[in-house]
């Protein structure tokens, strides 16, 4: 029995289509520090344009990590930190502009302020909670585990999910793969299985994919691992929760990558009775700001304790957000918000 989600209505369907039918020149933007959903996600929807015959680009506003280069199209996305005039152009000149995996155009950093000048039509695609009002179209489906879930379901309303290449498939599941950790949280709805089922039809290699995702680890970064389970991993006793820190200082002891602390949030959640682990590292290209990783278990609200502390959100077991200040002053406010849940900790 087929379950998959018509996301909108017909009306709406045709609305969207006459819009990419529409335009000519399309761009892609996701949030700052992209991660696997938002990376895959776009790139998902680049190939479809680019199949539909659209002029189609990828901008995000940060560098994204470095075990997500090899996805097909990766190497055609614009980064405006480091590209900023030619990514400015791009913007300028779209007539269609998709905002992926994000509802706040806050989230958009940099590119924020070129993204709500142009008069291009704005459509978003999303799965987090209360999506901003900057987009003429919002498709967003805060119960999805991904961006890439999202996707799925919109490309089956197309009527598309069995024309999807090889390289359309491959996004999708990995930004399916990495917002829910290999499908090991916000994955237990039947129909995400379902998707992943299209997308192994089509022909992906999905133990391939793991492994370009989660085994490509440099000495490097086995090191840095080490470093910051034995001498940077502080338990705080009693509340069943942990925090680990990273400065840049510490970034160059061990020439770190982008990407190369991914998975780090997860590992204390291994320890017996953990409910909470907190990650902080200073941002690499923001100086003053302290990016923000938190991860749960059961029904301990990572999204709200992110909202109210640290100006992000996310989802109940993975939320993260930013915090303007020095590494002392984030570890203080890690303890105001620690010990305003304790209640949910012990």
């Amino acid at each position: 029995m087929l379950i998959m989600v018509k996301l909108i209505e017909d009306k709406e369907l045709n609305t969207l289509m006459s819009l990419i039918d529409a335009s000519n020149k399309i761009v892609i933007c996701a949030h700052v520090n992209p991660d696997g959903d938002a990376i895959g996600a776009s790139l998902a929807l680049m190939h479809f344009l680019s199949r539909c015959g659209k002029a189609c680009n990828v901008v995000v506003p940060s560098q994204f990590p470095d075990f997500l280069r090899w996805m097909p199209g990766a190497q055609d996305i614009k980064v405006f930190a480091r590209q900023e005039e030619e990514a400015s152009s791009i913007v300028k000149a779209a007539d269609l502009i998709f905002i992926v995996d994000l509802n706040d155009s806050r989230r958009l950093m940099g590119l924020e302020t070129v993204v709500l000048e142009s008069q291009a039509s704005k459509i978003m695609i999303d799965h987090h909670m209360n999506p901003g009002d900057f987009c003429r179209f919002v498709i967003s489906r805060p119960e999805m585990c991904s961006t890439g879930e999202v996707l799925c379901h919109l490309f089956w309303q197309m009527g598309e999910i069995h024309n999807l290449s090889i390289e359309e498939s491959t996004c999708l599941y990995t930004a399916m793969m990495c917002d829910t950790g290999a499908f090991t949280y916000a994955s237990g709805r039947p129909v995400i299985y379902e998707c992943i089922s299209y997308l192994l039809s089509r022909g992906i290699d999905k133990d391939r994919i793991y492994r370009n995702v989660y085994w490509t680890a440099s000495p490097a970064r086995l090191r840095l691992h080490g470093y910051m389970l034995y001498v940077k991993l502080k338990i705080l006793n009693g509340l069943h929760a942990s925090v680990m820190t990273l400065t840049n200082e510490e970034r160059k002891l061990f020439s770190t990558k982008n990407g190369d602390t991914e998975g780090l949030v997860n590992m204390p959640l291994q320890i017996q009775g953990m409910r909470l682990s907190i990650f902080l590292t200073e941002d690499t290209e923001m100086p003053g700001v302290v990016k923000v990783s938190l991860r749960s278990v059961d029904d301990f609200p990572c999204n709200e304790m992110a909202m109210e502390f640290f100006n992000g959100g996310g989802h109940k077991n993975a939320s993260g957000g930013r915090f303007q200040g020095s590494m002392e002053e984030a570890l203080k406010r890690v303890d105001e918000a620690v010990h305003k849940y304790s209640s949910l900790l012990k």
